[in-house]
């Protein structure tokens, strides 16, 4: 295959990057459930496409996050002064489906703590593409950061219990909890839901929950919680001893056609940098992406610094001459988002009913 020739107008990175947003945009706003993205073959480490919804007056902004499987902080993120409980009737919404993925290698489970995102990538099948599956998940909150590195799923838990080890209770009883059990039955009420993944890190599993709105939030010890359903369907596909990397990438690069994206998270202050500044810290990501490619665009670093100062998780084009995420979005037409919402009975370990 011929490297795609490197454009340096505006004019033609628009052209570009408009033909790429039709293919993109073909498809329509059909839910993320078990999102399964081939892996790209063209260089490319961006999957999924940027969609626009509009609200009706039934749904809640999580509503429209857990339908199309995205987090609290994905939604909330792309969608900025829209609230969070009431939407309104046609208010657009961003639907953030579009993700950079993580560093190579593409194999096993990678979980990006910053990104709040799972990969999973599942040995292909003979004669079959390679693919990629990605959930968001809840993350530990402060003080419990999740350990770093490489392990294995050790095993599989149907109806787990739970002990509460007696830091947890001591937590929840200097809040004010004096009541919290020691002992959590199987059951839809229990913190780790219907199923569990261990992992060879000591009490780390990546688990249900019983309170589906907190994934994508800071809100375990240092477990991974996911929403039901992704829960069983990543318990059904996952086989005991595959590799496990929990990573730590608050900042990530993309390449897709001949534009260069950037997505930027909040960092986790509990594991340590070496770059004190996520300024810095995208620069070197970015100058370091250019190093690997034969022809890079060129970049914009005013949008660079922008897509840090807002913390951008949506992945925006920081080529110079590409369209800016304002514009981009403008160019989607909204479809509307009529399913009925999950509800308050909802928020529990059961997976809900299929919609």
């Amino acid at each position: 295959m011929k490297p795609m020739p490197f454009f340096t107008t505006p004019t033609a990175l628009r052209l570009v990057f408009g033909l790429h947003l039709l293919v993109l945009l073909m498809g329509g706003a059909a839910p993320a459930r078990g999102a399964t993205f081939p892996l790209p073959t063209d260089g490319s480490n961006i999957v999924g496409q940027l969609q626009v919804v509009t609200a009706d007056s039934r749904n809640t902004l999580l509503d429209i996050a857990r339908h199309f499987d995205l987090g609290h902080e994905e939604i909330t993120a792309a969608n900025p002064g829209v609230s969070i409980w009431l939407p309104g009737e046609g208010t657009p919404i961003v639907v953030p489906t579009v993700f950079i993925l993580p560093p190579k290698p593409w194999q096993g489970l990678v979980l990006n703590i910053p990104q709040r995102r799972l990969y999973y990538f599942p040995r292909p099948e003979a004669n079959a593409p390679a693919t990629v599956v990605t959930f968001p998940i809840g993350t530990a909150r402060t003080g419990w950061p999740t350990p770093l590195g490489t392990t294995r799923i050790t095993g599989k838990y149907k109806d787990p219990a739970w002990f509460p080890p007696k830091s947890i209770r001591e937590e929840h009883r200097k809040q004010g909890e004096f009541d919290f059990p020691e002992y959590f039955p199987p059951g839809p009420d229990n913190p780790m839901g219907m199923l569990a993944i261990g992992t060879g890190f000591d009490k780390i599993f990546i688990h249900s929950t019983n309170r589906p709105w907190g994934v994508g939030m800071r809100v375990s010890h240092g477990c991974i919680r996911l929403y039901p359903e992704d829960a069983a369907e990543l318990f059904d596909a996952l086989p005991v001893g595959t590799p496990v990397r929990f990573i730590n990438e608050p900042v990530l690069v993309g390449a897709r056609g001949p534009l260069l994206y950037l997505s930027v998270s909040k960092p986790v202050d509990e594991y340590p940098d070496d770059v004190d500044s996520l300024l810095l810290r995208a620069i070197d990501a970015v100058a370091r992406h250019q190093e690997t490619q034969p022809v890079s665009p060129e970049i914009d670093w005013a949008r660079v610094r922008e897509a840090v100062d807002a913390r951008r998780m949506l992945p925006v084009p920081v080529s110079v001459g590409a369209p800016g995420l304002d514009e981009l979005i403008a160019s989607i037409a909204p479809q509307h988002h009529a399913f009925e919402p999950y509800g308050v009975e909802s928020n529990q370990g059961l997976p809900p009913p299929p919609r």
